[in-house]
């Protein structure tokens, strides 16, 4: 079983054992815009819900924080996201990176979600001392040729997605608001004309209030390619 470990503003340590890993897809606040986006992708092959928002189950497993992640070709991406992690000590908030399998995407979303991990931030605040300014905060993500990414490819806040709260009903709803469970929130629009297969990539939250950051950052390892 994956353990997550994190640094709260206080300097504290909080760890988890991931038992329930949930992908939030199709998760803007503006539905309408959401149908739209729907329809763009479906243009691109990729098939469309059954009902928005989506959440998508994903192997426990993937849930990581790490600096490298390793894939099979090169269409694959990340997405800037929050992601709620439920502790013991009650529920905690840090940025996340939905690593996608781009080529598999076209043949179902839920599929090319366990395809590639969820890179987690090493660091986390509290969803309770946050709650009150969580429209606030700003959700940005980065991909670069090199190591270091430096080109903004997402740039939004949390006020364009879901609340942590909405889905901390739908978990819940069914059973799954327990320690152990870690939800994605679902991403925001990419910037036109921005690689997003890029080698590197970066996503982080600030928080404008007390001006301290989260983020998370990794490159993009292709495999070796296979025999047979």
């Amino acid at each position: 079983m994956t353990t997550l470990s994190f640094e709260l503003p206080d300097g504290s340590t909080r760890t988890v054992q991931v038992k329930h890993l949930l992908n939030a897809g199709y998760a803007g606040r503006e539905q309408e815009e959401v149908q739209a986006h729907i329809a763009e992708l479906a243009e691109l092959g990729v098939p469309g819900p059954a009902t928005t928002p989506a959440l998508y189950p994903v192997s426990p497993y993937l849930a990581q924080q790490v600096s490298e992640v390793r894939v099979q070709h090169a269409r694959t991406s990340g997405e800037a996201e929050w992601a709620l992690v439920i502790t013991d000590d009650g529920v905690l908030l840090t940025v996340a990176c939905d690593h996608t399998d781009r080529e598999l995407e076209v043949h179902g979303v839920a599929w090319s979600k366990n395809a590639s991990p969820d890179v987690l931030g090493r660091k986390a605040w509290r969803l309770e001392d946050v709650r009150g300014h969580l429209d606030q905060i700003t959700l940005k993500g980065w991909v670069g040729e090199s190591e270091t990414p430096d080109t903004l490819i997402q740039d939004s806040s949390l006020e364009a997605l879901l609340a942590p709260d909405y889905w901390l009903e739908v978990l819940t709803e069914r059973g799954l608001n327990e320690p152990g469970t870690v939800l994605i929130s679902g991403t925001v629009a990419m910037t036109g004309g921005v690689n997003q297969f890029a080698r590197s990539w970066k996503v982080e939250m600030a928080d404008p209030v007390t001006g301290a950051t989260v983020d998370a950052q990794y490159v993009v390892e292709q495999m070796a390619e296979p025999i047979g």
